[in-house]
């Protein structure tokens, strides 16, 4: 079963992925529970290193393996990288459907505060996609995809609640792309300061979980306005 679509059918949204690895593999057979738990030690190391200092070594002390193992499921360090990158992917993309689904009321809102506690909650994997993509070629194409796809559905969103306001022709897609790669890569470099960075200046003003979720929301909200 794949993770990013294992918990779909839930009311209550999960959003760390090395949970979510584990929560799959329960009752399934060992083979399948043993690769997970070496995705999951691989998520729990990088929450302290980057890719690039991450070592089979380290992945298989925390899981509690032998590199032997470690081998039988997977060829090398990117293969796995690899592979746990583009799983997450799918993932984060899982996980804002589901959020932006249930916010009725606020979809904007629902959808921002998802994705602010996937880069809480997923640090390690978020520092790879947002900093280290360019050796993990697969897994950079999927992360593009899922952008162009999430923003994408944001334009398509707007363009329809237009027609039916009769304003079809308000504002060109091209115009409404623009701004949503433009609000997405301040809300990235936002989170990236304060949860990867943690930049002191940055943290000073944010310990109200709340208040920046209402700067977030209000950003697109206002960038996106018509």
């Amino acid at each position: 079963m794949e993770p990013a679509r294992a918990l779909s059918s839930s009311q209550d949204q999960v959003f760390s992925y090395p949970e979510t690895l584990a929560a799959c593999s329960q009752g399934r057979p060992k083979g399948e529970r043993t690769r997970a738990q070496v995705q999951i030690a691989a998520c729990e190391v990088l929450e302290g290193k980057g890719p690039q200092d991450l070592t089979v070594a380290a992945i298989c002390e925390k899981a509690g393996i032998s590199n032997g193992t470690f081998y039988i499921y997977f060829a090398d360090r990117t293969a796995l990288l690899e592979e746990l990158l583009i799983g997450f992917v799918g993932f984060l993309q899982n996980t804002m459907r589901m959020a932006s689904r249930a916010g009725v009321d606020d979809p904007v809102g629902a959808a921002t505060t998802a994705y602010y506690e996937l880069f809480r909650q997923n640090r390690g994997l978020m520092r790879c996609l947002v900093h280290h993509l360019e050796s993990f070629p697969e897994a950079k194409e999927a992360f593009n995809r899922l952008n162009r796809d999430w923003l994408d559905a944001v334009v398509t969103s707007i363009q329809r609640r237009l027609r039916r306001e009769g304003r079809a022709d308000a504002v060109p897609r091209e115009e409404l792309l623009r701004r949503a790669h433009a609000l997405g890569g301040m809300v990235d470099q936002y989170l990236s300061g304060l949860l990867l960075s943690e930049d002191p200046t940055l943290t000073a003003i944010s310990q109200d979980r709340a208040a920046v979720l209402d700067t977030l929301t209000l950003i697109w909200k206002r960038g996106m306005a018509i």
